[in-house]
C-alpha cells in the first residue's frame, strides 16, 4: 500500500514497535516525549490501554504540522483483575512472572492516531497461555534478558516466550506491542 500522503510519527522508543512498522512498510519517525503513565483507578482493562495511548497522543497534539499523524500505542498485561506493569526491579519481575506461570493471561494494546483534526483510538486483546516455569527458567530469563522495559516482565519474542507459550488466541504481533493488523485496517480509512 501507499502510505506516503501523510508524514506518520512513532511516538514509542520500542524497538519492536519500529520493527513491526518497518516490516509493515510504513514511512516514519521517531519521536519520543516523557510522559508518565498514570490513569484513572475506575477503568476498565481495554480502557487502560486506550487511556494511555490516547494520553500519550494528546501530548504531541501542539506540535503536529498538517500533514502529520501521530502513533502512539500502549500495552498492559493483566491477569485476573490485576495490571501488570514494567517491573522495578529483579524481585518484581520475578514475582509476576511467578504468578504467570501456568495460567493464561490477557495481553490488551491500545492504539491512537492523531493527526491536526483527527483522532482515532482502539484496542486489540491476545490471550496467552503460559506453561508452568521453572524457578531457574525465570531466574535464566531475567538476568540474561533483564525484561524491566516490559509489561508482565516478558517478551513473546523473547527466550521466555519461545519457550514459555504454550498458545495464544488473538494476535501475535498485540504481544509484541502493536497489533499491525489492526493498525493497517484503521491507516487505510484514516
Amino acid at each position: 500500500m501507499n502510505f506516503t500522503n501523510k508524514k506518520y510519527i512513532l511516538a514509542s522508543n520500542s524497538p519492536r514497535r519500529r520493527e513491526l512498522l518497518t516490516n509493515l512498510g510504513l514511512p516514519f519517525e521517531v519521536r519520543v516525549k516523557e510522559v508518565h503513565e498514570d490513569f484513572p483507578a475506575d477503568l476498565a482493562r481495554a480502557e487502560v490501554a486506550e487511556y494511555l495511548a490516547a494520553h500519550k497522543a494528546s501530548f504531541y497534539r501542539e506540535d503536529l504540522q498538517p500533514e502529520e499523524v501521530i502513533i502512539t500505542a500502549d500495552t498492559i498485561v493483566c491477569l485476573d483483575d490485576k495490571i501488570l506493569n514494567k517491573p522495578y526491579d529483579h524481585a518484581e519481575a520475578t514475582r509476576m512472572l511467578t504468578h504467570l506461570s501456568g495460567r493464561s493471561h490477557e495481553v490488551y494494546t491500545g492504539v491512537c492516531l492523531l493527526s491536526q483534526d483527527k483522532s482515532v483510538v482502539f484496542h486489540d486483546v491476545t490471550t496467552v497461555h503460559f506453561r508452568e516455569l521453572t524457578r531457574d527458567e525465570i531466574d535464566f530469563y531475567i538476568n540474561e534478558y533483564k525484561p524491566f522495559d516490559k509489561a508482565g516482565s516478558y517478551g513473546a519474542q523473547d527466550w521466555l516466550g519461545l519457550v514459555g507459550i504454550e498458545r495464544i488466541e488473538g494476535s501475535y504481533f498485540n504481544v509484541m506491542g502493536l497489533p499491525v493488523h489492526r493498525l493497517y485496517e484503521e491507516l487505510l480509512v484514516f
